[in-house]
């Protein structure tokens, strides 16, 4: 296994090489110090730490500088391939990702430009126990008239459910998930402009739910759960969003552990988008979620939240789904799902600032005000970074 990358930041960014060689890191030691090339006669320096090893435990080097001078580091990179074979595409493509912007995902037509604006993913739970509003769209009628209430206050995608997720549920019974689904997919994608997104981990499901006019499959499992989801969503040419679960909702929430979080969160994610591409769904209709709450801790999920900015690194648009969850009421000491409101509002306009795309939200008309005001500021902050 070659080095490992990891990047974070906004104005100057932190590049972080994991697992090299001696060799390599005595090569990019010598490089950094001598990096600042081009006609620029007053570059911004890159700083950097090297974290000693002895005898063959992999090296570790960390550099911090701005994205120009990173990027004329992965020129001088490409002059060292003997003794750094294939970092310097693998830095520059990290890069790319991570400073991307420009996503826009096809939905069977309807196209949501994500670099825009944040987009507001409205959730309808037709489910009799959702842990947020469990039963209140249970019937047809409701659940109806809801999905036409957040598509007027501002949702770009309706994400419908028929199976709850919440920690211990248990599994619901194929006929019944499509029972409670099918007929608002094929009603809602007749009525509404915005793609209707299913929520599910069964392929069969998904299946019919596509044919119903659902144009996005949300999979909690990341593709696992059903071994042919991924040729589902391939041969469909539906979007997808991959999400990271550790474990089931049944027992994902018993006590799970991680040794670093965010960084095995990011390769469980990246083996989805490598299963994705083995069944030929387009990558450019894929979205990623670190999947906050389903099989983490309270620390583990402030740490996501924290480090989300990392996750820009695999070059696909984020979603965060955090809407009145139980880690917000464990921090606030609020038990009461639906007083989770301002908590999560506060969870958005940080994930939106660490690079969420796509906020999936119960109060869409107050999160759309959110996203709209927090965008407003990183559109500011960036074009008053990117002119000094």
């Amino acid at each position: 296994m070659g080095p490992v990358l990891r990047i974070s930041g906004h104005g100057a960014l932190t590049i972080t090489l994991k697992g090299l060689k001696a060799r390599q890191a005595a090569a990019l030691s010598q490089i950094l110090p001598s990096s600042k090339i081009g006609a620029d006669p007053h570059p911004a320096p890159i700083s950097f730490q090297r974290e000693q090893s002895a005898g063959t435990v992999p090296h570790e080097i960390i550099m911090t500088g701005a994205p120009r001078e990173l990027r004329r580091l992965s020129l001088r990179l490409a002059e060292e391939q003997r003794a750094l074979p294939g970092l310097a595409d693998t830095f520059h493509s990290l890069l790319d990702n991570y400073l991307r912007s420009d996503y826009k995902i096809n939905c069977g037509g309807m196209v949501l430009d994500l670099g825009s604006r944040t987009h507001v993913m409205g959730i309808l739970n037709a489910t009799p126990d959702s842990f947020s509003d469990g039963g209140r769209y249970a019937d047809a009628e409701s659940a109806l008239a809801h999905a036409r209430e957040m598509a007027a206050a501002g949702a770009d995608i309706i994400d419908i459910g028929g199976e709850s997720t919440r920690p211990g549920a248990r599994p619901v019974a194929e006929e019944e998930e499509l029972r409670r689904i099918i007929p608002l997919i094929e009603r809602l994608s007749a009525e509404l402009s915005v793609p209707i997104s299913v929520d599910t981990y069964k392929s069969s499901v998904a299946k019919k739910a596509l044919a119903a006019g659902a144009r996005i499959v949300n999979d909690i499992s990341g593709l696992r759960f059903s071994p042919d989801m991924a040729d589902v969503v391939a041969g469909s040419g539906a979007a997808v969003v991959i999400m990271h679960i550790k474990g089931t909702p049944r027992d994902m929430q018993r006590d799970p552990v991680y040794d670093d979080v965010v960084g095995e969160v990011m390769a469980c994610l990246e083996e989805g988008l490598e299963l994705a591409a083995r069944a030929g769904v387009d990558r450019e209709k894929i979205f990623i979620d670190p999947g906050i709450g389903f099989g983490k801790t309270l620390e583990h999920n402030l740490a996501l939240l924290d480090r989300l900015d990392e996750f820009q690194a695999l070059g696909r648009p984020i979603v965060l789904g955090t809407s009145r969850k139980k880690f917000i009421g464990a921090v606030l000491n609020v038990p009461a799902p639906e007083q989770r409101v301002d908590g999560t509002a506060a969870t958005v306009a940080l994930g939106i600032e660490r690079g969420a795309r796509v906020v999936r939200v119960h109060d869409v008309a107050r999160m759309a005000q959110v996203a709209k005001m927090t965008d407003a500021i990183v559109k500011a902050g960036r074009t008053q970074g990117n002119s000094a």
